[in-house]
């Protein structure tokens, strides 16, 4: 039974507990702050877990099980799509590669099964929620914040893998996310810092970006991340996830969708850019949104309960509906019961295999001259070429090849450039990596090297001087490089750097089997 609305007079702790339970805040510790413990006595129903909350598997089963004495129906969320944005693997890497490794591989069966394997290791840590898979599709090969975080760049591609993934990860107990509806692949701005707009027509909407959210619905999905995009198509004026026209008209009445709502992180400048913080928040579950996520850079008490007192405010002003706050927190409350059953229902248990490293291998191209150059004859000089990244993909998290190939061929050393040495100072190619690597191969290592101009160029510089270099892509492919031993991981999770090293140096691949494409 919905609850009963709550008027405007009785407005105090039973409104203020609504409003609560429709956030899902984070914190900063390892362990739980006393605020967190009492706004969830006071009924804040979820909380979400980032990379801060995380040193070791122990510890953060620990963490989870203080919050959940609190309330053994709490809602724990974490943002863990495997690969390159990883919050429980932070400090180390991913072991699983990412979606677009897995969509370069297209096989749903490999796609649920490293699914299930990250289940079972957030369900051993505690958490009932992953805001995970992307079922962006990732059209825009300019993408600044989406990319190798997408299957890929076709509709069917990324609804088969959506629907695998979601599949797996819930046979393992945990929840999945579908985000970011109505689809965050076809744009060139990132939400991040800005509010991006998606210009296709609602034809162009529906064969490109909605197939995927159908197939997460079919999968069983019972939650869908709302992205801050503008989709003019639906609505010129409101980014998707204040926009009623896309939550209410296309997700719930077009597609039919009647689980939980969840909100990218509020606290992101596409929304509070305009309508700030409090704002956003109120028109966002006056729009439909059941749960707002909030605290990825705004992790503070009073954040938290400056949204609940916007929230209660705007009821008693009359600019959020009492029984839409209401509807809201039932949603939340059924979803954690769900959730909660789901997790109950399956035994924590470990892989049985290294699933992780068995598909990074299976994901890894390798192009050009290779019986010439692979494996290496001796321990290389490694030049990893470094640009910054969006704020999904931690920074604290290390990527790259040159660490497992030192591992591999002791020798190997290695230098980090970032594109404002190159642009400050003559010389930096020669120095950093042409007169450390003479006499010794030179492997080069980039990240989307096709989005950024001084890369593209410092790698062309790099093979005219050297043509026997290798170079390693750990983003988007890019068929600039004719000519140049290439070899592509498909995203840059510390399975792939491990999987690149091994085909560098001749390692495992019988058993587990690289997928190669030499010409």
């Amino acid at each position: 039974m919905p609850a009963e609305p709550i008027s405007a007079n009785k407005y105090g702790s039973a409104l203020r507990r609504l409003a609560l339970s429709v956030l899902q805040p984070g914190f900063v510790g390892t362990e739980a702050p006393d605020w967190i413990l009492r706004d969830i006595g006071d009924g804040l129903a979820s909380v979400v877990l980032f990379s801060r909350n995380i040193s070791s598997p122990d510890q953060v089963a620990r963490l989870t099980a203080q919050l959940r004495a609190e309330n053994p129906a709490l809602i724990v969320a974490i943002d863990e799509e495997a690969g390159d944005v990883t919050r429980i693997e932070s400090a180390t890497g991913s072991t699983r590669p990412g979606n677009f490794a897995l969509g370069a591989v297209d096989d749903p069966e490999l796609t649920e099964a490293v699914a299930a394997d990250l289940g079972r290791q957030l369900l051993a840590a505690g958490v009932t929620l992953d805001f995970a898979p992307s079922a962006d599709v990732n059209s825009n090969p300019d993408n600044p914040v989406i990319g190798v975080r997408s299957f890929g760049a076709d509709a069917d591609l990324v609804s088969r893998h959506t629907a695998a993934w979601i599949r797996g990860l819930q046979s393992a107990g945990v929840a999945a996310c579908a985000k970011h509806f109505p689809g965050h692949g076809d744009v060139a701005a990132d939400s991040h810092h800005e509010l991006p707009t998606y210009d296709a027509d609602r034809t162009g909407i529906t064969a490109q970006s909605l197939p995927p959210f159908r197939a997460a619905m079919e999968a069983g999905v019972r939650a869908i991340m709302s992205g801050h995009l503008l989709v003019p198509a639906h609505d010129a004026d409101l980014p998707a996830t204040l926009s009623r026209a896309v939550l209410q008209g296309l997700l719930r009445e077009e597609l039919g969708f009647d689980g939980l709502i969840v909100s990218d992180a509020i606290e992101m400048g596409a929304v509070t850019g305009r309508h700030g913080i409090d704002g956003a928040t109120v028109r966002a579950v006056a729009a439909g949104v059941d749960a707002v996520c909030v605290g990825g850079e705004s992790a503070e008490e009073s954040t938290v309960d400056g949204l609940a007192t916007a929230l209660v405010e705007a009821v008693v002003r009359g600019d959020l509906a009492e029984e839409r706050l209401a509807e809201a927190a039932d949603r939340v409350r059924e979803f954690a019961e769900w959730s909660a059953a789901l997790r109950a229902a399956v035994p924590a248990r470990e892989a049985p295999r290294d699933i992780g490293h068995v598909a990074a291998r299976r994901a890894v191209r390798l192009t050009g001259t290779a019986r010439d150059t692979l494996p290496l004859a001796a321990p290389p000089h490694v030049v990893e070429l470094v640009a910054a990244t969006n704020m999904a993909i931690g920074k604290e998290t290390p990527w790259g090849v040159a660490a497992p190939l030192q591992e591999r061929l002791p020798g190997t050393t290695s230098a980090r450039v970032h594109g404002d040495e190159l642009r400050e100072r003559a010389g930096v190619l020669d120095s950093r990596a042409l007169a450390p690597a003479a006499g010794r191969p030179l492997v080069v290592v980039v990240r989307d090297a096709s989005r950024h101009v001084w890369m593209s160029r410092a790698v062309a510089a790099l093979v005219a001087a050297r043509p026997d270099t290798v170079v390693v892509e750990m983003g988007l492919p890019s068929d600039a490089l004719t000519g140049a031993t290439q070899i592509v991981t498909h995203g840059a999770s510390a399975a792939s750097g491990v999987a690149a090293a091994e085909l560098l140096t001749g390692g495992p691949r019988s058993a587990d089997g690289f997928h190669r494409c030499v010409s």
